[in-house]
C-alpha cells in the first residue's frame, strides 16, 4: 500500500503527484489538459525516459503517464527499471503511445505497466484511468 498523497502546501489538501512523460512537449499538455479538471492533481513534466528515472529517482509520485516512444530510454525500459526497485515497485504505470499493435500492448503489460492507452485518446478516459488506479492503490493491474 502507497503512502497517503501529501498535502498541498497553497490548499492544504491532499494531493496526487502526476509524472508525464513524453517527448512531445504538446502531448505532455494535452495530457495534463485531460486531467486538469482535478484540482487535487499536481504535474510534473519529463521528456525523455532518462529524465524520468531521474525524477523517479529524486521525488515521489502516485501515478507515472508514459510515452512508449521515447529517443534514449524507451518506455518499457522505464517501467522495467520501475519494478525493479523496491520503492516504486506498485507505482501505478499507464502507457499512453501510439503503437497500438497486439505485440506493444502485450510487452508493456508484461513488462509491468498498470494500463495501456492508445493515441488518439478522450479526455474522459485518460482522467477514468488516472482515477481508477488512484482509489484501487494498486500498480499492476492482474
Amino acid at each position: 500500500m502507497r503512502a497517503a498523497a501529501p498535502r498541498h502546501p497553497w490548499i492544504g489538501e491532499q494531493v496526487a503527484e502526476i509524472l508525464v512523460v513524453d517527448d512531445s512537449k504538446v502531448m505532455r499538455e494535452m495530457i495534463v489538459a485531460c486531467l486538469r479538471p482535478r484540482a487535487d492533481f499536481v504535474f510534473t513534466h519529463a521528456s525523455s525516459g532518462l529524465e524520468a528515472i531521474e525524477r523517479l529517482s529524486l521525488n515521489r509520485f502516485d501515478v507515472v503517464v508514459l510515452d512508449l516512444n521515447m529517443p534514449d530510454i524507451g518506455g518499457i525500459e522505464v517501467v522495467e527499471f520501475v519494478r525493479g526497485q523496491d520503492t516504486l515497485r506498485d507505482l501505478p504505470i499507464i502507457i499512453v503511445t501510439t503503437r497500438g499493435d497486439d505485440e506493444s500492448r502485450a510487452r508493456s503489460l508484461e513488462a509491468g505497466a498498470s494500463r495501456f492507452m492508445t493515441k488518439p485518446f478522450s479526455p474522459e478516459g485518460i482522467l477514468r484511468e488516472v482515477e481508477e488506479l488512484l482509489a484501487s492503490g494498486a500498480g499492476v493491474t492482474p
